[in-house]
């Protein structure tokens, strides 16, 4: 299977699968000198790590993180890192039905078209399991720009979004749906138990910020950082869509309504609005950068869809085992990984283009 790594100078490289001995990534390019520990990278595992609630998952997996190279004495070297996380709570029996017959919206059928053969066992590659990996690396993306701030939340779930009028960060780690409204949280917690109780699952959104973004970092036409930011968020498993700034919004306004106005100040111009989301031609402007992921509902549910078996017949599958009635909550932290990998590659894709 080709295609397992991201990034020009800046790189990673996932490895591993859902219910193999361990996963973990190989991040290259990362400049030395910089201090680094498990300890720095486990807080970011921590937040994304499953069974932590009723409303996620109930596999039980610590996620502790290996350090196995590319660091010494405390500090980065400039060799590829090697990142490793065991997986200790598999249950592969659970997906004995899963060998026999494909899950509708999961990749199950396409892998098989593409491969002829498949780890059925927690979908493999395809398991939001990989996502472990990418925090991991994000974490050591995230020394490369320590200018840059990044905060990921859930804004919307099943339809229902918060009252921005509501926001307040504080609370985003008060609750277990990375929530920045309160009232939103208690609805959804019986909005999710619901779904959970009904062998369904629910679809959400997520927005992540990030400020401290110099203007300069992206480049013109293919090396856009707005384009680089949505292949890194799509490549997420889950993942239907992306917007940047006001994204699809920007399409019901008129160009006086979507220019963000620029008055002098301090060093540079002071922007009145922010519909591009920080990003104009491809090229950061200064502004915090901003975008919004659409997670899918979790295709593995316990409610009962047609498909068929890997025959061809016509047949009927309900998928046990332990899973996210909404993945999109723990998605949070993976798109901050995801912003910080991005971002820490256009750094030094910048300095290596002007100095």
């Amino acid at each position: 299977m080709s295609v397992n790594s991201f990034g020009r100078l800046f790189r990673f490289t996932t490895w591993g699968e859902s219910h193999g001995p361990a996963l973990g990534a190989v991040v290259d390019g990362c400049p030395p000198g910089l201090a680094i520990s498990e300890a720095d990278l486990q807080p970011f595992l921590d937040a994304r790590r499953p069974g932590q609630s009723k409303f996620t998952t109930q596999r039980q997996e610590p996620d502790a993180v290996k350090i196995l190279s590319g660091v010494f004495e405390g500090r980065t070297t400039g060799t590829p890192i090697s990142l490793m996380i065991e997986n200790v709570d598999q249950r592969s029996k659970d997906y004995s039905e899963v060998a026999k017959a494909y899950r509708p919206g999961h990749a199950d059928y396409a892998y098989d078209a593409k491969y002829g053969f498949r780890d059925y066992r927690g979908g493999g590659r395809s398991s939001a399991r990989e996502t472990a990996a990418r925090v991991a690396a994000g974490g050591v993306a995230r020394l490369v720009i320590p200018e840059v701030t990044i905060l990921a939340y859930v804004t919307e779930i099943g339809g229902d979004a918060i009252d921005p009028a509501n926001f307040d960060a504080a609370e985003i780690a008060k609750n277990p749906f990375f929530c920045p409204d309160a009232e939103a949280a208690k609805r959804w917690e019986k909005l999710v138990d619901d779904a959970r109780l009904a062998g369904s699952s629910l679809g959400a959104v997520v927005e992540c910020v990030a400020e401290g973004v110099p203007a300069g970092w992206g480049a013109p036409l293919y090396g856009k950082l707005d384009a680089d930011l949505a292949s890194g968020m799509m490549s997420i498993n889950a993942v239907k869509g992306i917007e940047i700034g006001d994204g699809f919004a920007a399409a019901r306004l008129t160009g006086e309504q979507n220019a963000d106005p620029m008055r002098p100040g301090n060093g540079g111009p002071r922007f009145l609005a922010n519909h591009a989301g920080g990003i104009a031609g491809g090229i950061s402007t200064g502004q915090p950068v901003v975008l919004r992921v659409a997670f899918k509902p979790t295709s593995s549910i316990l409610t009962p869809v047609e498909t068929i078996t890997r025959e061809g017949e016509a047949s009927e599958i309900r998928t046990k085992g332990r899973h996210d009635p909404c993945v999109g909550i723990r998605g949070a932290p993976v798109v901050e990984a995801m912003m910080a990998l991005v971002l820490a590659d256009h750094k030094l894709l910048h300095r290596g283009q002007v100095g």
